[in-house]
């Protein structure tokens, strides 16, 4: 049976859904996910000293733990961003059939 620690979520931003698309489709054709959603959010942030205020499409990717390097590196490689936020946090409790899921559909 599947733990909740086992199991996680990567999450990143882009500004297009084409590439939240491209992403998605290499994550979940490599196995790597199991699940990728999309949320439209209006990121505000510090870069190269300039405040900025821009929409992003935010991806989360449901996932083992034990994937989280290589989602992270294969995000890293497909991203078009200079510095992506590419992040991953492991869930602290879940439905057990959820869970059993995502592993069944990773690796």
């Amino acid at each position: 049976m599947s733990q909740p620690s086992d199991m996680g979520v990567v999450t990143t931003t882009v500004t297009s859904r084409e590439d939240a698309r491209r992403i998605a489709n290499v994550l979940l054709a490599e196995r790597l996910a199991a699940c990728v959603q999309f949320l439209e959010i209006e990121s505000h942030y510090v870069w190269n000293k300039e405040r900025m205020a821009e929409p992003e499409i935010m991806l989360l990717a449901k996932t083992r733990a034990d994937l989280f390097e290589p989602a992270i590196a294969r995000i890293k490689a497909l991203h078009p961003y200079e510095t992506p936020e590419i992040v991953a946090q492991h869930f602290s409790a879940g439905f057990a059939p959820y869970l059993s899921w995502i592993a069944n559909n990773t690796g």
